[in-house]
């Protein structure tokens, strides 16, 4: 049997706990999480999926479970690489960020991620950041520097390192390179940041302490405190984002007199030959490369097979193997739907999950372990279907349809169903080989043509066939 709808008997790992928790909402029945979305600088890789597919799953999990969700995920829209990124291809900032905030979405909705309740711009809620550091400089926990700096100052906060489990002392460089003079200790960072010489006036705002604009740390608390409340559930992110970010939205957030996230929950990397993947390292996967090689659900159940907390090597057999694995799934559902036919959706969605699954996905969100209860129940039903039973396939017909719901990998879910035919996913993917036809015309016209070249050689080898016209490029899927 599954889950009794409103219980709660989840346990998750919490980051500061360097534990796993029970989970307790701090309202029955509902559940705050945030998850530190994109910063929107450029096109969005396969380490992005990788959260955007764990939080979605945890979310999926908490509402079939019968909780009420409020999921908040930000868009970080202004920051020093979008600045120089923007200058760079003489570009305005807010364009440029909303250029790569489109291709995130139409990445996220390719992989059928569910929207968020709230997705927030950074700069949508300045006088919300501006409200909070007040906060911050009154109760003595920050001061202002030069017009337009506003530091906190780590040395007032004496729980300063509980979250990544570091003493101030361990600390003995400043962060995000920032080591202004203005500083009273190299290790405070900034809540407020005035302007660069050369930076746009439309990236400053007005306050009390001089024009500038947000440090990176106190968007997310200023949001996360506007849907969210003073203190929430959960806070989620990648493993990247422990220190400084977390570390310093804790802090602040804390000495304004917050209680924040109760529970910190963090994925693993996606790595490429043991490395993180990252556009520094130039070993970045992109989406739309990406997409446009495999099916979307193919991908997401690439990154669904690996624990949320473990890292995932991928690899040229990775797309390989998930394929496979997931033409088993939905082969074993089309051949069982045709011989007793496909229940409806909502009876699916509110039958009674196998207790082996609900076990698993209750055990810090364990789903390899749920794969395996589903691979297995399948394997039950592909001997039914040999054995004409009637009774015992239909069964595992729908235990398997509603345990894939749960992962968002139900084959007849309308963003999978006909092959992915979701008009969403369609969009979602001329979004992305738009964006990759633009970035070659901009490498054309700049004369680099070994990087137009080699787009159109990914773009190719993904099954995109490229053609130039009197009035631009043309693409259809080859």
């Amino acid at each position: 049997m599954g889950p009794r709808l409103g219980r709660v008997s989840l346990r998750l790992y919490d980051t500061q706990a360097a534990a796993v928790r029970d989970f307790t909402p701090l309202v029955p029945g509902r559940v705050g999480i945030y998850l530190c979305g994109a910063t929107v600088q450029a096109a969005p890789h396969i380490g992005h999926l990788r959260p955007a597919v764990a939080f979605d799953i945890l979310r999926r999990w908490l509402e079939r479970s019968g909780l009420a969700v409020t999921f908040v995920r930000n868009v970080t829209d202004i920051d020093d690489k979008i600045l120089a990124k923007a200058a760079d291809e003489g570009t305005e900032w807010w364009a440029h960020a909303w250029r790569y905030e489109r291709e995130f979405t139409a990445a996220y909705n390719a992989l059928g991620i569910m929207p968020p309740t709230y997705e927030p711009r950074a700069t949508g809620h300045v006088t919300d950041m501006i409200g909070l550091i007040e906060r911050i400089v009154e109760r003595g926990h920050a001061y202002v520097g030069r017009p337009g700096n506003v530091y906190f100052d780590v040395r007032s906060w004496p729980e300063y390192g509980a979250l990544t489990h570091q003493s101030l002392g361990d600390l003995t460089s400043g962060q995000e390179g920032d080591l202004d003079a203005d500083k009273r200790d190299p290790r405070d960072f900034a809540l407020w940041k005035a302007p660069k010489p050369g930076e746009p006036a439309t990236a400053a705002w007005p306050t009390p302490w001089g024009r500038g604009r947000p440090g990176w740390h106190i968007e997310c608390s200023a949001m996360a405190r506007r849907y969210l409340g003073d203190s929430f559930d959960i806070h989620g992110g990648g493993l990247d984002l422990r220190f400084p970010h977390h570390e310093n939205e804790q802090a602040q957030s804390r000495a304004a007199g917050l209680g924040f996230a109760q529970y910190w929950v963090h994925n693993g990397w996606v790595t490429q030959a043991g490395v993180k993947m990252s556009k520094s390292l130039g070993n970045s996967l992109l989406a739309s490369t990406l997409l446009a090689s495999a099916p979307p659900v193919v991908l997401r159940y690439a990154l669904t097979t690996g624990h949320y907390r473990s890292m995932i090597e991928f690899s040229d057999a990775t797309l390989t193997e998930a394929a496979a694995a997931w033409e088993r799934l939905a082969g074993f559902i089309a051949r069982a739907g045709a011989l007793v036919g496909q229940p409806a959706d909502d009876h699916v969605a509110s039958h009674p999950l196998p207790s082996a699954f609900a076990a698993e996905m209750d055990e810090d969100l364990g789903v390899p372990g749920a794969l395996a209860v589903i691979h297995e129940t399948v394997r039950r039903g592909n001997s039914a279907l040999a054995e004409y039973d009637r009774d015992e396939a239909r069964a595992a017909l729908i235990a398997t349809r509603a345990m894939l719901g749960v992962l968002g990998l139900d084959p007849l879910d309308r963003q999978w169903a006909a092959g992915g035919g979701d008009p969403r996913a369609a969009q979602a993917l001329s979004v992305l080989v738009e964006a990759e036809l633009a970035r070659r015309a901009e490498a054309r016209a700049a004369r680099d043509f070994a990087t137009a070249d080699s787009i159109r050689d990914a773009l190719s080898a993904a099954g995109v066939a490229v053609s130039d016209a009197p009035s631009g490029a043309q693409w259809a899927l080859s």
